[in-house]
């Protein structure tokens, strides 16, 4: 095999990781991979001690402090940004609540070196126990999405192949420079959740692709998170209209869509079924506020420009 650049850093996203000692075995995990990772840390403004706990106990940290939460792509676009002016080759993304193998990383990386159409690869996800495939992960690799990879499974025949996914959440991405430099990094529109999903939504439109290497492992320990906030019914529908408006891969008419609410409006008025009426309203609201946001998300992905939403003086 060719020689291959192993400049590689770990990005992970602190915020109040103490939890379940989390932060000691991402790292540690990190520490004990088997080449070199340079490991960048992000704090999101954390209220526990997370930052004091990697100040005394891993020095060799690159630690960023933000003073307000900047979000999980807002954070990572930090790390990315950080890694590389520092000449990276490889960024490893890496949830605070999750943790590797030894040859996780190094594995990826010859994978990678092998097939640069795949801007992103991720390892399979095990829940925190290691005894199952992570239950949000094993949705992302059924047969409509990721061809051949539950077959090959269940019978024990595995490849050492990259399986092309339709999307892995980005708990543990591998991104490669190409990737970043045609791609860019996350959306500032999305503070929390859809951030990947959108992003790869770019990927594509960009000729590249993602997909899941079957032969290295996380362990994610995600099971008694409250996420509650980030997916109530008015978050969850803006964040949903947001992500189809900003697709660049399809060509939703806007004014069709608004159209369409309007002429339901007047048919709901004339039934005098006005409590319709006022959901239709909303809705359309909703619609005109994504609209503006999603045309600034679509004029960046069809741009050229290297790095967008990296230079924070463009946002």
């Amino acid at each position: 095999m060719k020689a291959f650049n192993n400049n590689v850093f770990m990005i992970v996203v602190i915020y109040n990781g103490m939890r379940n000692n989390w932060i000691q075995k991402c790292f540690d995990s990190i520490i004990n991979s088997t080449i070199p990772v340079k490991i960048i840390a992000i704090d999101n403004n954390s209220s526990d001690n997370s930052v004091e706990f990697i100040k005394e106990n891993y020095s060799e940290v690159d630690l960023i402090e933000n003073k307000e939460n900047k979000g999980f792509g807002g954070a990572n676009n930090q790390g990315i940004l950080h890694a590389l002016e520092q000449g990276a080759e490889y960024f490893f993304l890496l949830n605070q609540d999750a943790w590797v193998d030894q040859n996780t990383i190094e594995d990826l990386i010859k994978i990678s070196h092998n097939n640069p159409e795949f801007g992103v690869i991720s390892p399979i996800h095990l829940n925190g126990k290691g005894d199952a495939l992570d239950y949000n992960f094993s949705n992302y690799i059924v047969p409509s999405s990721c061809k051949e990879l539950y077959s090959d499974f269940v019978l024990n025949q595995t490849k050492p192949k990259i399986y092309e996914s339709g999307f892995i959440c980005a708990a543990a991405w591998l991104l490669t420079k190409k990737c970043v430099e045609k791609v860019g990094g996350f959306s500032p529109t999305f503070f929390h959740y859809a951030e990947d999903d959108n992003y790869i939504h770019r990927l594509k439109y960009k000729g590249l692709k993602i997909g899941v290497y079957p032969k290295v492992f996380i362990y994610h320990d995600r099971e008694g998170r409250d996420n509650s906030i980030y997916f109530n019914p008015s978050i969850s529908n803006e964040r949903k209209l947001l992500l189809e408006f900003s697709n660049p891969n399809q060509s939703l008419n806007h004014k069709k869509e608004l159209n369409i609410i309007r002429n339901k409006i007047i048919k709901n008025i004339l039934l005098f079924n006005f409590k319709e009426v006022e959901r239709l309203k909303k809705q359309k609201d909703l619609i005109n506020k994504t609209i503006q946001k999603s045309i600034y998300n679509l004029t960046l992905s069809k741009e050229d420009k290297s790095y967008i939403f990296l230079d924070f003086n463009i946002l």
